[in-house]
């Protein structure tokens, strides 16, 4: 019988943002997943941020973007009267669609690659206007590491 070991990593990805808009990580992730050595298992990616956010999209056509973007900012339009205000109008609209979509992912690795579909890519999803740097925490737990 075949013992079966699971193991686990973590660490985290710092990105510079250009301002609102959508930034594919994936390779990034990647990378990451190969200097770890990792084989088979479940990669869970977290943004530990609240007015940012983390998305699967398609990553063929840049009009896929730049609609979702238009509907987000549908959803959450600068120009409403928040209360929340003190941090510029951006700052609240920022917060609603960082809930609408997600601050965390979990993806299957097989062979030490993510399982995404052929036109899917990992993106941080910038909702402030000015530009910042954001941290995204990668964990892993399978088989395969380096120690």
């Amino acid at each position: 019988m075949m013992k079966s070991v699971s193991h686990h990593a973590g660490g985290s990805l710092t990105f510079e943002t250009r301002g609102a808009g959508f930034s594919d990580i994936t390779r990034e992730i990647g990378r990451w997943l190969d200097e770890h050595g990792a084989s088979d298992g479940l990669l869970n990616v977290f943004i530990a941020h609240t007015s940012a956010s983390l998305t699967i999209q398609e990553n063929a056509d840049p009009d896929v973007l730049s609609d979702l973007s238009d509907a987000l900012e549908r959803m959450a339009p600068r120009g409403h009267a928040y209360r929340h205000s003190s941090e510029g109008p951006d700052d609240m609209p920022s917060h609603i669609k960082s809930m609408m979509t997600s601050t965390n992912l979990s993806i299957p690795v097989e062979h030490g690659r993510m399982t995404l579909g052929i036109w899917q890519g990992i993106y941080l999803v910038e909702h402030r206007d000015a530009p910042h740097q954001r941290r995204v925490n990668l964990t892993f737990l399978g088989s395969g590491l380096s120690d």
